[in-house]
């Protein structure tokens, strides 16, 4: 199972931090980082490789522009 966001679309208005803290947390820039996460082959998206989704499904749906994704 992967978590992908789409950096440059988040406005980091913080739910995903404040749902799934383990996961995500806020970043000098102002946006949210997901925590252990490595940038994409095409320098744009970034992705991390977990074994369960926990709190991580709550956090996209929270998310207010989408730019959170769940992938299997």
């Amino acid at each position: 199972m992967k978590i992908v966001q789409e950096h440059k679309k988040c406005i980091g208005c913080g739910s995903c931090a404040a749902i799934c803290s383990k996961y995500w947390e806020m970043a000098d820039n102002g946006k949210a980082k997901l925590i252990g996460s490595e940038l994409d082959s095409k320098g744009e998206n970034y992705e991390l490789d977990i074994g369960e989704v926990g709190c991580n499904q709550d956090a996209a749906e929270a998310c207010p522009v989408q730019c959170i994704y769940v992938k299997p």
